[in-house]
């Protein structure tokens, strides 16, 4: 198999600030892989310098076999995180002429233009102007833009950012069927449930630094559960307050906690979870026992931490203080985004 991506000791700086250093990194073709860690990580740094919109201080990268994105530009589509359209056209003028940026013939352009405004349910506003759209509707035209001349590798950058969740499913399920069509996928994200439903392959950068870069399966199955989840049935022998007080008393459970009528008992270090598990089927009866498996965030709070010696809730706090692009005004296309 061949690679979509590859990356060798890529570094990137911005006066003193480092802010990508010595990344490897091989994606192969046809495969979905998710860039995640907070905003200020290095993700978009990361893209902005695959599409050829920067250029590494050193290193060595390619692109669909090429030195550089712009020699692959009409097989690529990418969805900035600065978000952005020709606001003064209308919305189906501005997807044929992006579409024949990349090299698509006329014939029968308007009519690919209006299946897929369809699909992303825009047919409606195919002959108003863009800005008289809401940032939500203006994504799901971007997006448009990127699939639109059947790209072999889509690169998107916070897809999901301002989507309400009716559009975030939807969307997530057009990147899963291009995906299955054999495309290419790369996507960023800081929030790590949308990397965990949608991806194959996990990238986690922090400060710039590549932390863990590994199959979705394989992360799962290297960071062993640290919870045993259990709901005892209401009026139980001793009542669920006794079947819960009973829990915390196992061996291998170093504490019990609630959260939203689910109790977790926490593993003890070293603990067999197996073991565990089956010592609280027999305290009394349960409507639900099964391992709590770690969450990515999880998993991204322990490498962090075991790298920098920040405490969980530091990095937490930095996952989830990250700016919302919706907040920023829309721009239009940079020359080098319309190219690219």
């Amino acid at each position: 198999m061949s690679n979509a991506v590859e990356m060798s000791l890529v570094r990137k700086t911005f006066g003193k600030k480092v802010a990508v250093e010595g990344i490897d990194l091989t994606v192969p073709e046809g495969s979905l892989y998710g860039f995640i860690g907070p905003n200020g990580a290095g993700k978009t740094t990361t893209i902005r310098m695959i599409m050829a919109i920067l250029f590494p201080d050193s290193g060595e990268l390619s692109v669909l076999g090429r030195k550089s994105a712009v020699e692959s530009r009409d097989r690529i589509g990418y969805l900035p995180e600065e978000r952005g359209v020709y606001k003064k056209m209308k919305v189906a003028s501005f997807l044929k002429h992006m579409a024949r940026l990349k090299g698509m013939e006329s014939a029968g352009l308007h009519q690919k233009v209006m299946v897929w405004l369809e699909r992303v349910g825009l047919a409606d506003v195919a002959r108003k102007k863009c800005e008289e759209l809401s940032k939500g509707m203006q994504q799901k035209v971007q997006f448009v833009c990127c699939v639109l001349h059947d790209p072999d590798l889509l690169i998107l950058d916070e897809p999901f950012s301002g989507l309400d969740p009716v559009n975030m499913r939807l969307l997530r399920d057009l990147i899963d069927e291009q995906h299955t069509a054999g495309k290419t996928v790369i996507f960023s994200t800081h929030v790590m449930p949308q990397a965990e439903s949608l991806c194959d392959h996990i990238v986690m950068i922090h400060n710039g630094q590549k932390v863990l870069d590994d199959s979705l399966d394989a992360i799962r199955s290297r960071f062993d559960p640290k919870a045993v989840l259990f709901e005892p049935f209401e009026g139980g022998a001793e009542g669920s307050n006794g079947s819960v007080a009973a829990v915390g008393t196992l061996a291998g459970v170093a504490a019990v906690r609630e959260s939203r009528g689910v109790h977790e008992a926490v593993l003890a270090d070293g603990a067999d979870a197996q073991a565990v598990l089956r010592a609280i089927v027999g305290v009394g009866p349960m409507s639900r026992v099964e391992l709590h498996r770690p969450t990515l965030e999880d998993v991204f709070i322990e490498m962090v931490g075991g790298h920098t010696g920040e405490s969980a809730e530091q990095i937490r706090q930095a996952l989830h203080s990250s700016h919302n692009p919706e907040d920023e005004p829309t721009a239009e296309p940079s020359k080098a985004e319309v190219v690219s």
